[in-house]
């Protein structure tokens, strides 16, 4: 099963007031595993960068001026997306912007139904408190130390790791990876798959007589005498 991990950055906090766009980043996942695959692009918001949206990510307008417009790039967006599930931290607000530059350059809007809201999976696992991405990072002992500011590849490949942790998704790698070991020849405490057909006994006839022979000079019960081929 594919699935995109999405993250954006944007001016500021209302696309209906015209905040826009700044960056995006995507991280591919199938079968909860990241491929490596990633998409990522800087876009030129064709406005001023307010100072609380600059302090947040560091994109200043300068940085932004020579970068390509939503427009020149929604095609390669769009081709990489295709049609898979999009994992988002708090999804309306990376959609409503994300829609709101489709509808700018006369493209579909991406149905709720594509979504997978890892703030609300979170809110669900971990009622009754804070749920940034921060924060389940530290739950969940995954090193963010990169993250001085927010950046939105930097910040699907967490959300990313996130993702396996809330739906448990690593666990069952564990398990499927113990079961698979089960099957593999290991140490003397790993369990071991059964022959179908059992290897005939190494031992002679030879070895059997040399044997009770010698345990015939110890004298008294031995305790051999409880293994021998007629019990």
């Amino acid at each position: 099963m594919r699935e995109i991990v999405l993250d954006t950055e944007t001016t500021g906090l209302d696309p209906l007031r015209g905040d826009r766009l700044v960056e995006i980043g995507c991280v591919e996942m199938v079968n909860r595993m990241p491929t490596g695959q990633t998409y990522h692009v800087y876009l030129n918001p064709e406005r001023d960068m307010p100072q609380e949206a600059f302090n947040v990510h560091g994109l200043s307008s300068e940085f932004l001026s020579d970068k390509p417009l939503f427009a020149s790039v929604v095609e390669d967006f769009l081709t990489f997306i295709g049609d898979a599930p999009l994992v988002i931290h708090n999804a309306m607000f990376d959609i409503g912007f994300i829609n709101a530059e489709l509808d700018r350059v006369a493209r579909a809007a991406i149905p709720r139904d594509r979504l997978i809201d890892t703030l609300t999976l979170a809110r669900r696992k971990h009622p009754g408190v804070s749920n940034r991405l921060d924060d389940l990072c530290s739950r969940y002992s995954i090193d963010n130390s990169r993250r001085t500011k927010h950046g939105a590849l930097l910040d699907a490949e967490l959300l990313a790791e996130v993702y396996i942790d809330l739906i448990g998704a690593r666990q069952s790698q564990l398990i499927l990876s113990e079961t698979r070991q089960s099957f593999t020849v290991g140490p003397a405490d790993t369990p071991r798959r059964q022959r179908e057909t059992p290897l005939p006994p190494r031992v002679t006839e030879a070895d059997i007589a040399a044997h009770t022979a010698f345990v015939a000079t110890l004298g008294g019960t031995p305790y051999w005498n409880e293994y021998t081929r007629e019990n």
